[in-house]
């Protein structure tokens, strides 16, 4: 027998049907996750009420085929990784009219762009560490845009095209380096500072508008809507595209409503958008 057929065998043994085309659609949902030690991509459908992880597929490769479990794993049972691996992470800063004004900050009259590094980025229940540089970090809930293929100079009419799905995203941020630097490289960048998840969801209409809300120890602190975009979302990817090539599974984060505050050690922080689900983590002390 090949090698391929004995990796086939084994995959049976496990549990794993035989690989079925399915054509990606607008509307599926995927996480990322372990199964037999390897992260790999879920396909997610609902059944009988419940969300079940029915196969692997990997979104971002065009034309491959699910393989179907025989028997769908329950997704609350998985170990969760972030849905993405960015190349980068593109923020707009100030995209919500009241969270510039909390601020004490002027709207701006163009798009105010930053990068999160991608060592930034931490899954669902992984921990925010808050570094002994900050003595004021804060969370910042937003709705994330996950590119589905390369492109650049993508015209505003174009840019649902080049949109795979949406997450959660929580912009965690050194509010008081962010205030003393003249860039945000070091108040945005720190590890886990950028968790993500916990699924990659299809079906979302931004421009209609999605609901964003941050819970701290489950007080709710933000809350707000796409609809209140100073920048709606097909200008931000004509925007951001005419400077640099997007890459499939390169991650915007598209701004955070009011209500920012400050994280301390202990916490549970939780970012929820509407359509993709709850994003959760723990906040330790470095």
């Amino acid at each position: 027998m090949t090698s391929s057929g004995r990796s086939e065998s084994r995959e049976l043994d496990n549990g794993l049907g035989t690989a079925e085309a399915v054509p990606l659609r607008k509307t599926m949902k995927f996480c990322r996750f372990e199964l037999h030690n390897e992260v790999q991509y879920g396909l997610i459908e609902s059944q009988h009420g419940r969300e079940m992880i029915v196969g692997t597929c990997n979104p971002f490769v065009p034309g491959e085929p699910v393989r179907r479990f025989g028997d769908p794993l329950p997704f609350d049972k998985a170990k969760l990784h972030a849905p993405v691996t960015p190349s980068k992470i593109i923020c707009v800063g100030r995209n919500y009219r009241e969270h510039a004004k909390e601020l004490g900050n002027e709207v701006p009259a163009d798009l105010l762009t930053f990068f999160k590094p991608p060592s930034s980025v931490i899954g669902p229940g992984a921990t925010i560490v808050l570094p002994k540089l900050s003595q004021m970090v804060h969370h910042e809930s937003e709705l994330g845009v996950v590119i589905g293929k390369r492109c650049r100079n993508v015209p505003r009419e174009s840019a649902r095209d080049v949109i795979l799905g949406y997450t959660c995203v929580n912009d965690v941020s050194a509010r008081d380096l962010q205030k003393k630097d003249a860039q945000w490289t070091r108040a945005k960048g720190f590890d886990t500072f950028c968790p993500v998840g916990p699924i990659l969801a299809g079906g979302l209409d931004p421009w209609a508008g999605v609901g964003v809300e941050c819970r701290v120890n489950g007080e709710v602190r933000q809350k707000g809507n796409t609809r209140d975009f100073v920048f709606p979302l097909d200008e931000i990817i004509r925007y951001v595209s005419q400077v640099m090539t997007l890459e499939p599974g390169d991650l915007i984060a598209t701004g955070t409503p009011a209500g920012v505050g400050p994280l301390v050690a202990g916490d549970k922080v939780e970012v929820s958008v509407e359509g993709v689900g709850t994003l959760s983590n723990s906040v330790v002390d470095e």
